[in-house]
């Protein structure tokens, strides 16, 4: 997994794919201020009352753009688990999946991650099993 790109605008910077991508959250979450390395990355932007919020951004490559629709169509229904307090954006960008997390509370950003990577991995195992299945 790969953290996105500055901006969380449609398409990666200089992909030729802006404005190409589907949207399913709870709305608009900025990327993060900075382009980061091959890690996850989770930042803190200070607003105007001095309230940190907790941005984590990540692209998920899957072999192909179907595979990555199944997982967003899979995956957004459990990305309210802690109502407003926690913003989720997940979008799919040619085989990339790309998701937006955003709170005030680092403690309810982590547990709201945590739960969305676990049922990432049941959505990749369930794909690769499918993908084995369908190749005999």
């Amino acid at each position: 997994m790969q953290a996105a790109g500055a901006g969380g605008g449609a398409g990666g910077p200089g992909d030729g794919r802006e404005g190409q991508g589907r949207r399913r959250g709870l709305g608009r979450v900025p990327g993060p201020g900075h382009v980061p390395g091959p890690a996850a990355d989770a930042s803190s932007t200070t607003g105007g009352s001095d309230t940190r919020v907790h941005i984590l951004a990540l692209c998920v490559p899957f072999p192909s753009e179907t595979e990555a629709e199944v997982a967003c169509a899979s995956l957004a229904p459990d990305h309210t688990t802690h109502g407003t307090t926690v913003e989720q954006e997940l979008s799919v960008f040619g085989s990339i999946l790309l998701v937006h997390c955003r709170a005030e509370n680092p403690n309810l950003l982590r547990a709201s991650i945590v739960n969305f990577l676990n049922h990432l991995s049941m959505v990749m195992e369930s794909l690769e099993l499918i993908r084995s299945h369908t190749a005999r």
